[in-house]
Protein backbone atom coordinates (compact mmCIF):
# COMPACT_ATOMS: atom_id res chain seq x y z
CA UNK A 1 0.00 0.00 0.00
CA UNK A 2 1.74 3.17 -1.27
CA UNK A 3 1.53 6.78 0.77
CA UNK A 4 -0.90 8.00 -1.83
CA UNK A 5 -3.39 5.57 -1.28
CA UNK A 6 -2.93 5.72 2.11
CA UNK A 7 -3.30 9.76 2.54
CA UNK A 8 -6.86 8.80 0.34
CA UNK A 9 -7.87 6.50 2.84
CA UNK A 10 -7.13 9.17 5.35
CA UNK A 11 -8.63 11.77 3.57
CA UNK A 12 -12.07 9.92 2.68
CA UNK A 13 -12.11 8.94 6.74
CA UNK A 14 -12.37 12.66 7.46
CA UNK A 15 -14.43 13.66 4.26
CA UNK A 16 -17.32 10.65 4.57
CA UNK A 17 -18.74 11.19 8.00
CA UNK A 18 -19.21 14.83 7.42
CA UNK A 19 -20.57 14.66 3.45
CA UNK A 20 -23.03 11.80 5.51
CA UNK A 21 -24.08 14.51 7.51
CA UNK A 22 -24.80 17.01 5.27
CA UNK A 23 -26.51 14.46 3.05
CA UNK A 24 -28.81 13.82 5.68
CA UNK A 25 -29.15 17.10 6.93
CA UNK A 26 -29.18 19.26 4.21
CA UNK A 27 -29.99 17.95 0.71
CA UNK A 28 -32.12 14.96 1.77
CA UNK A 29 -34.51 17.78 3.68
CA UNK A 30 -34.27 20.20 0.89
CA UNK A 31 -35.00 17.43 -2.43
CA UNK A 32 -37.78 16.70 0.34
CA UNK A 33 -39.04 20.01 0.59
CA UNK A 34 -39.63 20.49 -3.02
CA UNK A 35 -41.37 17.71 -3.46
CA UNK A 36 -43.72 18.77 -0.28
CA UNK A 37 -44.19 22.14 -2.47
CA UNK A 38 -45.65 20.43 -4.90
CA UNK A 39 -48.41 18.56 -2.62
CA UNK A 40 -50.71 18.98 -0.01
CA UNK A 41 -48.74 17.73 2.37
CA UNK A 42 -50.30 18.56 6.25
CA UNK A 43 -47.09 18.14 7.99
CA UNK A 44 -47.18 14.95 9.26
CA UNK A 45 -47.90 11.44 6.96
CA UNK A 46 -46.49 12.61 3.26
CA UNK A 47 -47.82 8.97 2.39
CA UNK A 48 -51.74 10.40 1.95
CA UNK A 49 -50.56 13.61 0.53
CA UNK A 50 -51.71 14.30 -3.58
CA UNK A 51 -49.65 15.87 -6.16
CA UNK A 52 -51.69 19.76 -6.63
CA UNK A 53 -48.46 21.12 -9.22
CA UNK A 54 -47.90 24.64 -8.55
CA UNK A 55 -50.71 25.49 -6.56
CA UNK A 56 -48.95 26.35 -3.30
CA UNK A 57 -46.76 28.58 -5.81
CA UNK A 58 -49.69 30.16 -6.86
CA UNK A 59 -50.98 30.65 -3.30
CA UNK A 60 -47.81 32.34 -2.98
CA UNK A 61 -48.28 34.95 -4.99
CA UNK A 62 -51.50 35.74 -4.00
CA UNK A 63 -50.57 35.94 -0.32
CA UNK A 64 -50.39 39.81 -0.04
CA UNK A 65 -48.55 39.63 3.76
CA UNK A 66 -46.18 37.46 1.71
CA UNK A 67 -45.46 39.95 -1.17
CA UNK A 68 -45.12 42.61 1.73
CA UNK A 69 -42.92 41.08 4.34
CA UNK A 70 -40.29 40.57 1.00
CA UNK A 71 -40.48 43.91 0.39
CA UNK A 72 -39.70 44.43 3.92
CA UNK A 73 -36.93 42.15 4.09
CA UNK A 74 -35.08 43.50 0.93
CA UNK A 75 -35.66 46.95 2.04
CA UNK A 76 -34.07 45.35 5.83
CA UNK A 77 -31.60 44.23 3.98
CA UNK A 78 -30.31 46.83 1.61
CA UNK A 79 -30.27 49.02 4.75
CA UNK A 80 -28.32 47.09 6.19
CA UNK A 81 -25.64 46.32 3.76
CA UNK A 82 -25.33 49.97 3.90
CA UNK A 83 -24.69 50.33 7.36
CA UNK A 84 -23.51 47.35 8.72
CA UNK A 85 -19.95 47.64 5.92
CA UNK A 86 -19.56 51.32 6.79
CA UNK A 87 -19.63 50.90 10.91
CA UNK A 88 -17.92 47.60 10.22
CA UNK A 89 -15.39 49.61 7.66
CA UNK A 90 -14.45 52.64 10.34
CA UNK A 91 -14.20 50.55 13.31
CA UNK A 92 -11.32 48.43 11.48
CA UNK A 93 -9.84 51.63 10.67
CA UNK A 94 -10.16 53.18 14.12
CA UNK A 95 -8.67 49.73 15.62
CA UNK A 96 -5.89 49.67 13.07
CA UNK A 97 -4.71 53.10 13.80
CA UNK A 98 -2.58 53.82 16.03
CA UNK A 99 -5.08 54.87 18.95
CA UNK A 100 -4.38 53.18 22.73
CA UNK A 101 -6.17 50.26 23.65
CA UNK A 102 -6.88 49.28 20.19
CA UNK A 103 -7.17 45.56 21.14
CA UNK A 104 -9.17 46.55 24.00
CA UNK A 105 -11.72 48.46 21.68
CA UNK A 106 -11.65 45.16 19.16
CA UNK A 107 -13.07 43.00 21.68
CA UNK A 108 -15.80 45.39 22.90
CA UNK A 109 -16.86 46.06 19.57
CA UNK A 110 -17.17 42.46 18.46
CA UNK A 111 -18.52 41.71 21.84
CA UNK A 112 -21.80 42.04 20.84
CA UNK A 113 -21.48 39.31 17.73
CA UNK A 114 -21.16 36.94 20.90
CA UNK A 115 -24.95 37.32 22.22
CA UNK A 116 -28.00 35.36 20.66
CA UNK A 117 -30.53 37.33 18.67
CA UNK A 118 -33.49 36.24 20.66
CA UNK A 119 -31.46 36.91 24.50
CA UNK A 120 -29.97 40.59 22.26
CA UNK A 121 -33.86 41.45 21.03
CA UNK A 122 -34.56 40.89 24.25
CA UNK A 123 -32.34 43.51 26.06
CA UNK A 124 -32.95 46.05 23.59
CA UNK A 125 -36.36 45.39 23.52
CA UNK A 126 -35.80 46.18 27.30
CA UNK A 127 -33.90 49.27 25.97
CA UNK A 128 -36.59 50.53 23.43
CA UNK A 129 -39.68 49.91 26.00
CA UNK A 130 -38.42 51.30 29.35
CA UNK A 131 -35.28 53.24 28.80
CA UNK A 132 -36.41 55.10 26.15
CA UNK A 133 -39.73 56.18 27.24
CA UNK A 134 -37.96 57.25 30.97
CA UNK A 135 -34.75 59.32 29.44
CA UNK A 136 -36.98 60.49 26.91
CA UNK A 137 -39.78 62.26 30.14
CA UNK A 138 -36.67 63.50 32.15
CA UNK A 139 -34.94 65.10 29.25
CA UNK A 140 -38.25 66.36 27.21
CA UNK A 141 -37.25 64.63 24.42
CA UNK A 142 -39.57 62.19 23.40
CA UNK A 143 -40.07 63.09 19.90
CA UNK A 144 -36.48 61.03 19.54
CA UNK A 145 -36.79 58.62 22.82
CA UNK A 146 -40.06 57.30 22.79
CA UNK A 147 -40.86 53.19 22.75
CA UNK A 148 -39.87 52.90 18.91
CA UNK A 149 -41.65 49.20 19.01
CA UNK A 150 -44.86 50.96 19.10
CA UNK A 151 -44.62 52.67 15.90
CA UNK A 152 -44.26 50.39 12.39
CA UNK A 153 -41.30 53.50 10.97
CA UNK A 154 -39.50 52.92 14.42
CA UNK A 155 -40.06 49.36 15.40
CA UNK A 156 -38.45 48.70 11.33
CA UNK A 157 -35.41 50.68 12.15
CA UNK A 158 -35.16 49.67 15.77
CA UNK A 159 -34.47 46.17 14.06
CA UNK A 160 -31.86 47.77 11.87
CA UNK A 161 -30.36 49.28 15.13
CA UNK A 162 -30.19 46.36 16.50
CA UNK A 163 -28.91 44.28 13.61
CA UNK A 164 -26.11 46.50 12.76
CA UNK A 165 -25.25 46.92 16.83
CA UNK A 166 -24.55 42.94 16.19
CA UNK A 167 -22.94 42.55 12.41
CA UNK A 168 -21.18 45.60 12.71
CA UNK A 169 -18.13 44.01 14.97
CA UNK A 170 -18.06 40.14 12.86
CA UNK A 171 -17.30 42.87 9.94
CA UNK A 172 -14.98 44.97 11.55
CA UNK A 173 -12.54 41.54 11.88
CA UNK A 174 -12.86 40.75 8.31
CA UNK A 175 -11.88 44.15 7.06
CA UNK A 176 -9.05 44.02 10.03
CA UNK A 177 -7.68 41.14 8.81
CA UNK A 178 -7.70 42.84 5.01
CA UNK A 179 -5.85 46.24 6.40
CA UNK A 180 -3.54 44.29 8.22
CA UNK A 181 -2.38 42.44 4.90
CA UNK A 182 -1.71 45.61 2.95
CA UNK A 183 2.01 46.30 2.85
CA UNK A 184 3.59 48.82 4.91
CA UNK A 185 6.21 49.54 1.86
CA UNK A 186 3.31 50.37 -0.26
CA UNK A 187 2.07 53.10 2.42
CA UNK A 188 5.63 54.41 3.01
CA UNK A 189 5.98 54.58 -0.78
CA UNK A 190 2.51 56.92 -0.71
CA UNK A 191 3.80 58.75 1.62
CA UNK A 192 6.44 60.16 0.23
CA UNK A 193 5.37 60.36 -2.68
CA UNK A 194 2.98 63.30 -0.44
CA UNK A 195 -0.08 61.25 -0.79
CA UNK A 196 -2.66 62.24 2.38
CA UNK A 197 -4.29 60.15 4.42
CA UNK A 198 -7.75 60.25 2.68
CA UNK A 199 -5.74 59.68 -0.76
CA UNK A 200 -3.88 56.46 0.72
CA UNK A 201 -7.22 55.33 1.83
CA UNK A 202 -9.33 55.96 -1.23
CA UNK A 203 -6.31 54.84 -3.88
CA UNK A 204 -4.90 52.28 -1.79
CA UNK A 205 -6.83 50.90 1.09
CA UNK A 206 -10.00 50.72 -0.70
CA UNK A 207 -8.47 48.62 -3.77
CA UNK A 208 -6.74 46.43 -1.75
CA UNK A 209 -9.31 45.46 0.65
CA UNK A 210 -12.16 44.49 -2.27
CA UNK A 211 -11.90 40.74 -1.72
CA UNK A 212 -12.94 41.85 2.10
CA UNK A 213 -15.94 43.70 0.65
CA UNK A 214 -16.82 40.39 -1.12
CA UNK A 215 -17.10 38.29 1.86
CA UNK A 216 -18.46 41.22 3.68
CA UNK A 217 -21.26 42.06 1.80
CA UNK A 218 -22.08 38.38 0.86
CA UNK A 219 -22.05 37.36 4.87
CA UNK A 220 -24.11 40.84 5.55
CA UNK A 221 -26.73 40.06 2.76
CA UNK A 222 -27.75 36.42 3.33
CA UNK A 223 -27.83 37.01 7.48
CA UNK A 224 -29.96 39.93 6.98
CA UNK A 225 -32.33 38.17 4.65
CA UNK A 226 -32.48 35.22 6.76
CA UNK A 227 -33.62 37.14 9.99
CA UNK A 228 -35.78 35.30 12.22
CA UNK A 229 -34.33 34.97 16.26
CA UNK A 230 -34.10 38.91 16.72
CA UNK A 231 -37.04 40.17 14.67
CA UNK A 232 -38.83 37.17 17.03
CA UNK A 233 -37.84 38.38 20.53
CA UNK A 234 -37.67 42.34 19.73
CA UNK A 235 -41.05 42.87 17.50
CA UNK A 236 -42.44 39.55 16.91
CA UNK A 237 -43.42 40.97 13.39
CA UNK A 238 -45.56 43.94 15.03
CA UNK A 239 -47.27 46.76 15.21
CA UNK A 240 -49.79 44.78 13.40
CA UNK A 241 -47.56 42.71 11.58
CA UNK A 242 -45.42 46.07 9.93
CA UNK A 243 -41.75 44.42 10.90
CA UNK A 244 -42.67 40.80 9.80
CA UNK A 245 -39.91 39.33 7.77
CA UNK A 246 -40.16 36.77 5.03
CA UNK A 247 -38.67 34.12 8.06
CA UNK A 248 -41.34 35.04 10.26
CA UNK A 249 -44.06 34.90 7.50
CA UNK A 250 -43.43 30.98 6.60
CA UNK A 251 -42.70 29.82 9.99
CA UNK A 252 -46.29 31.68 10.28
CA UNK A 253 -47.23 30.00 7.26
CA UNK A 254 -46.10 26.16 8.14
CA UNK A 255 -46.92 26.46 12.46
CA UNK A 256 -49.77 29.20 13.13
CA UNK A 257 -52.08 28.35 9.82
CA UNK A 258 -50.97 25.09 9.17
CA UNK A 259 -50.05 25.10 5.69
CA UNK A 260 -46.77 22.82 5.66
CA UNK A 261 -46.88 22.63 1.83
CA UNK A 262 -47.25 25.94 0.40
CA UNK A 263 -44.66 27.29 3.36
CA UNK A 264 -42.37 24.79 1.44
CA UNK A 265 -43.20 26.84 -1.54
CA UNK A 266 -42.23 29.80 0.27
CA UNK A 267 -39.03 28.80 1.52
CA UNK A 268 -38.01 27.18 -2.37
CA UNK A 269 -39.27 31.14 -3.29
CA UNK A 270 -36.73 32.43 -1.18
CA UNK A 271 -34.10 30.04 -1.38
CA UNK A 272 -34.12 31.03 -5.46
CA UNK A 273 -33.94 34.41 -4.46
CA UNK A 274 -31.51 34.45 -2.51
CA UNK A 275 -29.58 32.21 -4.12
CA UNK A 276 -29.50 34.75 -7.60
CA UNK A 277 -28.53 37.69 -5.34
CA UNK A 278 -25.74 36.81 -3.97
CA UNK A 279 -23.92 34.95 -7.58
CA UNK A 280 -24.63 38.21 -8.86
CA UNK A 281 -23.09 40.23 -5.47
CA UNK A 282 -20.24 37.63 -5.81
CA UNK A 283 -19.76 38.32 -9.77
CA UNK A 284 -19.87 41.75 -9.12
CA UNK A 285 -17.37 42.29 -6.33
CA UNK A 286 -14.89 40.04 -7.88
CA UNK A 287 -14.32 42.06 -11.09
CA UNK A 288 -13.27 44.92 -8.99
CA UNK A 289 -10.75 43.27 -6.86
CA UNK A 290 -7.24 43.30 -7.69
CA UNK A 291 -3.93 41.49 -6.68
CA UNK A 292 -2.29 42.63 -3.93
Amino acid sequence: MNKKFKSKITTSLFVIPSLFIFINVVIIPFVMGIIYSFTNWDGFAFKGSTFIGFKNYAAVFADKKFVTSFWLTTKYTFVMIILVNIVGLSLALLVTSKVKGKNFFRGVYFLPNLIGGLILGFIWKFIFTKFFVQFGEITHTSKIFFNWLDEPTAAFWALVVVGVWQMAGYVMVIYIASIESISEDVMEAASIDGANSWTKFKKITLPLIAPAFTISLFITLSNSFKQYDTNLSLTNGGPFGSTELVTMNIFSTAFSYNKYAQAQAKSIIFFLVIMVITVLQIYTTKKREVDM
